[in-house]
């Protein structure tokens, strides 16, 4: 198995996240990134690290992957995080993506955490989705 559905996956993600309007406004616009770029303004979104691993059956071969989505806001504390939280589960949740290479089985919400950044301003969420891809 390689990385193929998992950057596949990946692309179908960034793609609905940027395409969200109720995402947008609460973002202030595309303010979502794989990568910050040095003048990035808050809010943001990141695509965090994931884990992908084999799900294949014995007729099948598939793979499941574990994401983690970064919101990043300093202006509206919790209630921020977690109206940008709402969206993104919104967005992602049982949602159809079409993807580049393989199959999209399912995709789903698993869990979300709002932390205090260690400089005391900036309140930091991470959403976390699982999907499960099939290769043909």
């Amino acid at each position: 198995m390689s990385g193929t559905q998992s950057w596949a996956l990946q692309k179908a993600v960034f793609s609905a996240l940027t395409g969200d309007a109720l995402l947008l406004a609460l973002l202030g616009g595309a303010h979502i990134h794989d990568r910050v770029p040095a003048d990035a303004t808050l809010p943001y979104v990141t695509l965090g690290d994931g884990v992908w691993r084999d799900w294949s059956t014995s007729t099948e071969t598939g793979a499941m992957h574990d994401m983690r989505l970064h919101i990043w806001v300093r202006d509206g504390g919790r209630r921020r995080v977690r109206d940008i939280s709402d969206a993104l589960h919104a967005c992602l949740h049982d949602q159809s993506l079409s993807l580049e290479s393989g199959v999209l089985i399912n995709l789903r919400f698993t869990q979300a955490q709002i932390l205090t950044d260690p400089d005391g301003e900036t309140w930091h969420g991470i959403v976390s989705f699982r999907a499960v891809t099939d290769a043909t």
